[in-house]
């Protein structure tokens, strides 16, 4: 599990250990960083693996974006996903589940944070591509989806705003229970939508038309 220290990743935790999970939470305030290649070395098999970890820029506007906030995004959304699967593409067990935390960001257009929708774009995309190999091991591997959650990722002031503009928040309690979902789900390479007052629901790709 990463980003298990807090927010959804605590919620996680919380809720594999509520239903017998062993858990091993790698997480920045316990010295792993996801986004370095070196560290995943140090990781073993399981047979739930969550690629949790994730940041926002906060910046709307492309102009202000620094290098550091694009950067640091990118590093923790999407290389800590890559590097987190390719490490448990050599150690998992057939049988074995993988769920990356991805967003409805992953899914739709985010204006509020350009760059937070990239990555989890990224996510989402990477799942669904490398679902076919990983089946090959016998490993299956599954998105979620929340919306907007009640977390510390965002502060009260946007918290407030996305309220205000008719948003209704997430428990990250909601999102543990979908990665449960996720990962009993018989399918692999899934994004599962999380919304308020909603089951998690197995979002339907439609495809694109093909050639004539």
């Amino acid at each position: 599990m990463t980003g298990g220290a807090s927010g959804i990743g605590a919620a996680i935790v919380a809720r594999l250990l509520a239903e017998g999970y062993e858990v091993d939470s790698l997480d920045i305030v316990n010295g792993f960083d996801v986004s370095d290649p070196a560290a995943w070395e140090a990781v073993g098999p399981v047979d739930l693996a969550c690629l949790n970890a994730g940041v926002i820029t906060g910046e709307a506007d492309l102009e202000l974006l620094t290098v550091g906030q694009y950067r640091r995004a990118l590093g923790v959304n999407v290389d800590g996903v890559v590097l987190g699967a390719r490490r448990l593409a050599h150690v998992l067990e057939p049988g074995s589940v993988i769920v990356a935390t991805a967003s409805l960001a992953g899914l739709v257009g985010v204006p509020d944070d350009p760059i937070y929708a990239l990555t989890k774009h990224a996510v989402v995309g990477f799942v669904r591509s490398v679902a076919p190999q990983f089946a090959e091991r016998g490993i299956r591997i599954q998105a979620i989806c929340p919306g907007w959650a009640d977390t510390p990722l965002t502060d009260d002031a946007f918290k407030g705003e996305l309220t205000a503009r008719g948003f209704r928040l997430l428990r990250a309690e909601d999102i543990a229970e979908a990665v449960l979902v996720a990962a009993r789900s018989e399918g692999t390479g899934e994004a599962w939508i999380v919304q308020p007052g909603r089951e998690p629901i197995n979002y339907a790709f439609k495809g694109v038309p093909g050639p004539r």
